[in-house]
């Protein structure tokens, strides 16, 4: 008997709400374009958004919750995982060494996520969308062409964020 290879997408939301992203996970057509693409588990971490309200399975194995005191296993044991743009949630998924497909939660007021977003993503870190783009993103992106995050280096990263945040001028 021929065992099945596991193929997971991780789904964080972090500490708030994010429903449009959930939601949008669940439609039959990102779960049809996972499906495609050979994942065979869902694991949603919801935070404190709505259950979902409809999950279309599509011959995928899904589970969702909404806290643990660590999402670190789960980060570990995906293949792909899909964040909202919280810069602690982009540096756990990057350190980890996991593709990383981060979701632009537009509903937030003054929102620096998508700049967060945008400036790893021309690093070559990561990808992002918004969740009605979901679909065309994961047929059009090349997961395997990310370049890995040297972890460790914080300062970096604070770098990035202080231009993002006005505090320095970008690099010339």
């Amino acid at each position: 008997m021929e065992k099945k290879l596991v193929k997971t997408v991780f789904v964080t939301v972090g500490t708030t709400q994010f429903d449009d992203l959930i939601q949008t996970i669940c439609s039959t057509s990102v779960t049809e374009e996972l499906n495609k693409l050979g994942y065979t588990d869902l694991i949603l971490q919801i935070g404190n958004g709505k259950d979902p309200e409809r999950v279309d399975e599509q011959n995928l194995n899904i589970k969702f919750y909404r806290f643990k005191n660590s999402i670190e296993e789960d980060i570990s044991n995906a293949s792909l995982v899909i964040s909202h743009a919280g810069a602690g949630s982009i540096l756990d998924v990057l350190g980890a060494g996991k593709p990383l497909l981060v979701a632009i939660n537009e509903n937030l007021m003054d929102n620096h996520q998508i700049e967060v977003a945008q400036r790893f993503s021309n690093e070559g870190f990561l990808y992002y969308c918004k969740p009605s783009q979901l679909v065309e993103t994961l047929q059009d992106v090349n997961f395997d062409a990310l370049k890995p995050y040297e972890p460790g280096k914080p300062e970096k990263f604070a770098k990035v964020l202080d231009r993002i945040m006005g505090f320095t001028q970008p690099d010339s």
